[in-house]
C-alpha cells in the first residue's frame, strides 16, 4: 500500500488545527463552579472533621476549592459534574436539611463507601494525594458513624 506522504501530512495538519479550534471553542461553554451558601454544617469531633474536610468536602460540601484545572475544558465539565453529583448525594454544608433518618442513612453510606475504597474517588486522590484515606482515618470514621446518637 502506497500512501502519499504529502497528503497524509496535510490531513494530519488539518486534523490538528480542527482539534485546536475545538479545544478553544470548548473554553466558552459555561460551567457552574459556584459554592452555594453554607447552611448548618455537620457537627462532628475535630478528628472526624479533619478527615471530612481533607477527603470529602471538595465534592460533598458548599466549600469546594476549585483547582486551576477545573477552569479548562473538557476537564472542567467532568469536575463540575462530579461536584454537583457529590453535593446532590450528600452535602455536609446543608446537614440541617436532612431528616434524622436521612442523616443515619448518609452516615452509614459514608462508612461503607470509605471502607470499600469507593470514596474518595481514585481519580480525585491521584490529583489530591492529601485526600487519601488512611487506615487510621477509616477507623475514626467507622467509630464515629457507628456511635449511637
Amino acid at each position: 500500500m502506497n500512501i502519499d506522504r504529502a497528503k497524509l501530512r496535510r490531513m494530519l495538519k488539518l486534523g490538528g488545527i480542527a482539534l485546536v479550534v475545538l479545544l478553544v471553542a470548548a473554553q466558552f461553554v459555561p460551567v457552574d463552579r459556584t459554592n452555594p451558601p453554607v447552611g448548618v454544617e455537620i457537627v462532628a469531633p475535630a478528628e472526624v472533621m479533619a478527615v471530612l474536610e481533607r477527603a470529602c468536602y471538595d465534592c460533598h460540601s458548599s466549600e469546594t476549592a476549585w483547582p486551576a484545572y477545573s477552569r479548562v475544558a473538557p476537564v472542567s465539565w467532568l469536575v463540575a459534574r462530579d461536584v454537583h453529583e457529590g453535593r446532590e448525594a450528600l452535602n455536609y454544608s446543608t446537614w440541617d436539611r436532612y431528616s434524622a433518618e436521612e442523616r443515619a442513612e448518609l452516615l452509614e453510606e459514608t462508612r461503607e463507601e470509605v471502607e470499600e475504597g469507593e470514596m474518595p474517588m481514585k481519580a480525585y486522590v491521584l490529583l489530591h494525594p492529601a485526600a487519601r484515606v488512611t487506615a487510621e482515618d477509616r477507623a475514626v470514621l467507622r467509630a464515629w458513624t457507628s456511635a449511637p446518637d
